[in-house]
């Protein structure tokens, strides 16, 4: 593709549809130039391609392999699991006619209760950055392009439409920035995407500074930026920012107000020609027709299997693990046959199989007994989708009621209790000194049931690290006082973020940063020095094959790592290259703003501020409507993953609502809420009904696409 012959040929109303996005998850063709539409699918651990145009719902889409999840991903400390499985889920894309993998999702873990932390890999820059450019090299090894998000400081997900992330330079630097600055150097992602919220006060889809200052200027990007879907507001000060590619696009405003801008003068050409520019290039690099070669969704099957093994934590064990098989066992909990494998949100993946622990112990002929008849008893236990989903935080760190009172009363026959855990965050354990044994799965994915098998009777070992600090209660987490309660979100604690925080103060924790037992032992010497480069070795002492993380730590942080694997009396050298801190010295002040407002409302309100008029309740319950129709049709399907889909598709289709904007509800749904219904809700709820009616009734015109003109 000759791209500055293409550029010169186009017209600005062609400029203006290639730096929008069309029919929810494709960039804008220009046929007339031989230019091709992009496609794009959300991940980040898997592939949801949606079935038919536009977006019909989270639960339809094509069969592909639900992978384990980033925060099961991390506790394995090993980059070469990303790589195989991003160089799967590529292979996945390009039977799809994929051509852009939406993830990694690489945002720090600030508090555990953000609802989207199952999607994110750790509370540490370094080990987030080194496991994202893993998975990114594995997917673009693959010829599929990656966009990595949410840049940046998108930590939560009550005010995520609206937020504002209040933090020094310093801190955001040594912290937020840090993993995707990693990636950035040393994986080249085809894009990144911006995040929907403000960072002290500006939004992120309009920061000159984060976008082209610290990301291009001084990183050395070279790849396009896109909206998160829905997070543009002002689209002339995006494109002088640096942000390309507004998704999902269809939005008459936005190309009504470039094409104004540019013929005012107020939009330079050449910043509208640079953002043109960069996506035509990534089209160039990344564009292909669907590949028809069979996928082998089998031996995808048993890979997520293999790497959630190779995740699993095991957090607690007396030695009543692994199991011999001889035992007796009584099997409880609602997880076994239903076990909790990937997040709820926009990353949820339509399996092409799954095998539960139900699945796995059926086919062993593995059989529950009574418990006043057991030796031990197994309990699958979690956080559910309705506790933990992307589109709104958790409301506490506890498991439900339910299975902690099930869990105490099985402690209570006197017999040794094993708790396997899924769940993509930290949950508080008040039983934890009363069982034997605890075995963490996170979310592993379609194939997690055989993993479970595979560790508890030993025939693989478990050697996950845990990737974030598990406090004893919410109430020792540094931010727990204000996380999520407000727009105005303020980064007080700066850089004493997870292990930091609780290391630095003595703060007793459940389990620390970089925690995980093995059915082996290891003896490691001391870290040796020389310049950048530190070795160590690693011996297993004990009499199992297994493996262990070497872990460097210099003032308090991770600064290296490297996992190894071993067969018993083996020993192998560790060798670990730092890479240095920038020398320049960052300010960490800040000034906090005053919280907006809730009424008037306004177009950046939360759409839930609607219910203060009653006219808004009347508007905020229709919007609602939708989500309750899809729950209800949801309850008539006959029990299955069908039912179970829709039903979760319908509850986070409902969060969404809640923790939306009029103005980033209408830059999402296109043509379906102009921006004009936007204006008209505010103006409406507000009192303002004549006001309201004609916003309603004005057109917003611009030229037919490039598409629609054949």
């Amino acid at each position: 593709m000759d791209i500055e012959k293409i550029l010169a040929q186009m017209t600005v109303e062609e400029k203006a549809a290639l730096v929008s996005g069309t029919d929810f998850m494709y960039t804008n063709p220009i046929p007339r130039l031989g230019v091709p539409a992009l496609c794009m699918s959300d991940g980040p651990h898997g592939l949801r391609k949606q079935i038919g145009s536009g977006d019909n719902g989270i639960s339809t889409s094509e069969p592909a392999t639900a992978f384990p999840t980033a925060a099961c991903t991390a506790s394995g400390w090993n980059p070469e699991n990303l790589r195989k499985m991003g160089a799967a889920i590529a292979e996945e894309c390009r039977y799809y006619g994929v051509h852009t993998l939406l993830g990694p999702g690489v945002n720090i873990k600030r508090d555990p209760l953000c609802g989207r932390n199952f999607e994110y890999f750790s509370e540490d820059p370094l080990l987030a950055g080194v496991l994202g450019a893993a998975l990114v090299e594995g997917v673009q090894s693959g010829g599929v392009g990656v966009s990595v998000k949410h840049f940046a400081l998108n930590n939560s997900e009550n005010y995520r439409f609206m937020g504002n992330s209040v933090a020094g330079e310093n801190t955001m630097r040594r912290i937020y920035l840090k993993p995707f600055e990693y990636i950035v150097k040393h994986a080249r992602p085809a894009t990144i995407m911006c995040a929907y919220n403000r960072i002290s006060g500006t939004y992120c889809s309009e920061n000159r500074w984060l976008l082209t200052e610290v990301l291009r200027d001084e990183w050395g990007f070279d790849g396009a930026v896109m909206s998160d879907w829905g997070a543009v507001r002002d689209r002339v000060s995006g494109l002088m920012a640096g942000m390309d590619l507004e998704m999902p696009g269809d939005t008459a405003v936005c190309r009504r107000r470039i094409l104004d801008a540019t013929a005012d003068g107020s939009l330079p050409m050449e910043d509208l020609d640079e953002a043109c520019r960069r996506i035509l290039n990534w089209i160039d690099r990344y564009y292909r027709p669907a590949d028809p070669s069979p996928v082998d969704w089998e031996a995808h099957h048993a890979l997520a299997a293999g790497i959630a093994a190779d995740c699993a934590v095991l957090m607690k064990n007396d030695g009543t693990l692994p199991l011999t098989g001889s035992e007796k066992l009584h099997i409880a909990g609602e997880l076994f046959a239903n076990m909790r494998y990937q997040g709820a949100g926009s990353s949820m993946i339509n399996p092409t199989a799954v095998t539960t622990p139900k699945d796995a112990f059926e086919a062993r002929g593995i059989r529950s007994v009574p418990p006043a008849d057991s030796d031990v008893i197994l309990v699958f236990a979690g956080l559910t989708d309705e506790y933990e989903s992307e589109g709104g935080d958790r409301e506490h760190m506890r498991l439900p009621e339910h299975q902690l009172r099930e869990i105490d009363a099985l402690c209570g026959s006197g017999k040794k209790v094993i708790v396997v855990l899924f769940g993509g965050s930290p949950v508080e354990l008040p039983f934890f000194d009363k069982v034997s044994a605890v075995l963490n799965m996170y979310l592993p994915g379609q194939n997690g049931g055989t993993a479970v098998c595979e560790l508890l009777f030993g025939e693989k070992n478990p050697s996950g690290k845990l990737a974030e600090t598990w406090p004893l209660r919410y109430e020792d987490v540094p931010c727990s006082a204000t996380f999520g309660k407000q727009i105005t979100e303020v980064y007080s604690e700066g850089c004493e973020v997870g292990y930091r925080y609780y290391n630095r103060h003595d703060v007793p924790v459940r389990l620390p940063f970089g925690f995980g037992l093995s059915y082996t032992t290891f003896r490691t010497t001391g870290w040796e020095k020389d310049g950048s480069t530190y070795t160590c070795s690693v011996t297993n002492t004990g009499s199992r094959s297994g493996a262990e993380v070497a872990q460097l730590y210099t003032d308090g942080e991770l600064r290296g790592f490297q996992k190894v694997y071993l067969a018993p009396g083996e020993t192998k050298t560790v060798t670990v290259t730092v890479e240095p801190e920038p020398e320049q010295a960052y300010p960490d002040d800040y000034t906090v703003p005053a919280e907006p407002a809730a009424f008037p409302v306004t177009t950046e309100s939360r759409f839930t501020d609607l219910k203060q008029s009653f006219t808004g309740r009347i508007l905020f319950n229709a919007v609602l409507s939708v989500a309750d129709k899809q729950a209800r049709a949801a309850e008539k399907l006959p029990d299955g993953p069908e039912k179970d889909n829709k039903r979760k598709g319908a509850q986070f289709l409902r969060r969404v609502l809640e923790s939306n904007s009029p103005r980033s509800m209408s830059m999402t749904a296109g043509s379906a809420f102009p921006y004009n219904f936007a204006e008209g809700f505010v103006e409406m709820t507000n009192g303002h009904l004549i006001k309201g009616i004609r916003c309603f009734t004005k057109k917003i015109r611009v030229p037919k696409l490039p598409k629609e003109e054949n």
